[in-house]
């Protein structure tokens, strides 16, 4: 890696770091309905929505009720988005006359939308109308990211509270997360977007050209994508994503963009130390997610700057020199951001549950490749997406502390709650479901006529593909392996079933965690409790995470990356 590189990874965290503390502050102060600063202009606007929706903001829910309002919401945004899909033809905003979108690719973008994965097996610009994007996407980003935000409140209220049932009220909980967190923050990046040429506008498409007609898309584009960026959707108004100039001009947009990925959910680590009364736990869990997010971010620039030894010997590329200051995989990336931002994109979206791209993630080498896959691998923790990161981070965690309370032989304590089989249980599910799902899919994909006539490469990165493919609906990403031919019934619909299932199943356990927590009584620490903020606990935390991971992962990752990788060398050196 060069020193280049290192300045510019450096800044990028360390800019995101200065923003930590205000933001948590700001969303604690949100959540807990103290006054935040923008009370005066947006409390008028959030009173009238409770009442015209009936919904009274002093009635808390348990966790049982809360989890069935979020069902409830969740499922008719999913209609609301399919049938939107379903008949745009005969709707308004549609200069181009795009027809309806098929109903197994209707499912699967609807599916995909309300759980904030935004998996793209279409190319928007080509078959969805101005209000399919903006009524149906950007609406859902918005309300996607607000339940993910909401979910984590619960469950901080059932840790941070005692000898009570009530969590808190979901529609009180998701209104002030767009109020006052995901709207305001959404205008200020479209407007700076905007300012360095991302285009807003409902113009019909625009021909150029005088030998040979082309024609240029159009379209409302600053407004979702400062959106799909801040609430981790990841869904482009475009289907080259952020490596599109009308969504990623210039160096500037990228910074901002790559800024705002990571922000709300490395923001909510402080947010969680400020609501549980222990700022030190919260600084605990983001430095654990620094260290996993450092060493792969590094990784991933160093593969793709050493380059494409395959590339090199047919002279597409430059050799890499010993300081790989010249040459480097430029395969697939865009020249006005290179290979650092290229390849420290990529981790940001991967670590979270964003899934946007400003490169294309097929064309990287196999190990460089494997970093942003291995990081869905960890669950997406590592800051995760908005919301839903922090409290998968909270599952490791409850079976770290349980970990070490046996290896010291007492009963295992988080933050003055006993951490009993029940806590254990739901949390082993909530961190087991994804591998179970993603590696049968990747296997039926892998096996099946259907799943193999979708690829565009054979052997071991076909493999990876597919792997690629399901874990990244698995967790709620969106990004792919763009070899892969993703727009079949059987990815359609196995991938829209997988991410429904994946993000509402995973959060029965979590709020059912968050529930039997808020009623427990809160234990007086002894010499004895494990103290959970500490660099011994941090480097536990690291160490369930990569362990999980590696036993979950590790054959299938041998299978395609890895493989990909020895033979490469094996035909090319090193």
């Amino acid at each position: 890696m060069t020193e280049n590189g290192m300045w510019q990874v450096a800044i990028y965290l360390l800019v995101l770091l200065a923003l930590v503390q205000p933001l948590g502050w700001y969303m604690a102060r949100v959540y807990e309905g103290k006054r935040c600063g923008l009370d005066f202009v947006l409390g008028p606007f959030e009173r009238l929505i409770y009442k015209l929706s009936g919904v009274h903001t002093d009635r808390e829910m348990g966790w049982k009720k809360y989890l069935s309002a979020m069902l409830v919401f969740n499922l008719l945004g999913m209609l609301f988005l399919y049938a939107l899909q379903r008949l745009q033809f005969y709707l308004p905003l549609n200069p181009q006359s795009f027809s309806a979108v098929t109903p197994a690719l209707s499912f699967n973008t609807a599916g995909s939308f309300i759980t904030n994965s935004d998996w793209q097996a279409y190319g928007g610009e080509n078959s969805l109308s101005y209000l399919t994007q903006s009524l149906g996407l950007t609406v859902q980003n918005f309300l996607s990211a607000a339940t993910g935000m909401s979910l984590l409140m619960a469950l901080i209220r059932g840790i941070a509270r005692h000898e009570t049932a009530k969590l808190g009220n979901f529609w009180v909980d998701t209104v002030r997360g767009i109020l006052y967190i995901l709207l305001p923050l959404s205008l200020i990046l479209a407007l700076g977007l905007s300012s360095q040429g991302v285009i807003q506008n409902y113009k019909p498409y625009v021909t150029a050209g005088f030998v040979k007609e082309q024609v240029i898309p159009m379209g409302p584009v600053a407004s979702q994508v400062a959106i799909k960026q801040l609430g981790t959707n990841g869904g482009g108004f475009f289907n080259t994503n952020s490596a599109h100039p009308f969504e990623n001009p210039n160096i500037v947009t990228n910074f901002l963009e790559m800024l705002a990925i990571l922000l709300i959910p490395a923001a909510l680590c402080y947010t969680f130390g400020v609501m549980v009364k222990d700022r030190r736990q919260g600084w605990a869990i983001l430095l654990a997610m620094y260290l996993m997010f450092i060493p792969v971010t590094v990784m991933t620039i160093t593969a793709e700057q050493y380059g494409n030894p395959a590339l090199t010997k047919m002279g597409v590329e430059a050799k890499p020199q010993h300081n790989m200051s010249t040459g480097g995989n430029m395969e697939g990336k865009e020249v006005r951001f290179g290979i650092v931002n290229s390849a420290l994109w990529s981790t940001a979206t991967t670590g979270t549950s964003n899934g946007s791209v400003n490169a294309m993630h097929d064309s990287f080498t196999p190990i460089g490749g494997m970093m942003p896959l291995w990081l869905m691998h960890l669950g997406e923790v590592v800051f995760g997406g908005v919301g839903c990161g922090l409290y998968g981070m909270l599952m490791l965690v409850i079976i770290a502390v349980f970990v070490a309370g046996l290896m010291v032989g007492r009963t295992p304590e988080y933050l003055g709650k006993k951490i009993e089989p029940y806590e254990m249980k739901m949390a082993s599910v909530a961190v087991l479901l994804m591998p179970l799902m993603a590696l049968l899919l990747s296997a039926i994909g892998s096996v099946t006529h259907l799943g193999i006539d979708s690829l565009a490469n054979p052997g071991a990165h076909g493999f990876s593909e597919i792997l690629y493919a399901f874990t990244s609906m698995g967790n709620n990403n969106g990004s792919a392996f763009a070899g892969l031919n993703a727009n079949t019934p059987l990815y359609n619909i196995a991938g829209g079933l997988e991410m429904v299932m994946l993000r509402f199943w995973m959060a029965i356990p979590v709020l059912a965690i968050a529930g039997s927590l808020a009623r427990k009584k809160i234990i007086p620490g002894t010499v004895g409790t494990l103290s959970t903020h500490t660099f011994l606990f941090i480097i536990l935390l690291i160490a369930v995470t990569l362990i999980i991971a590696a036993l979950s992962f590790f054959p299938a990752l041998a299978l395609g990356p890895i493989v990909e990788q020895l033979m490469l060398w094996g035909q090319y050196g090193h």
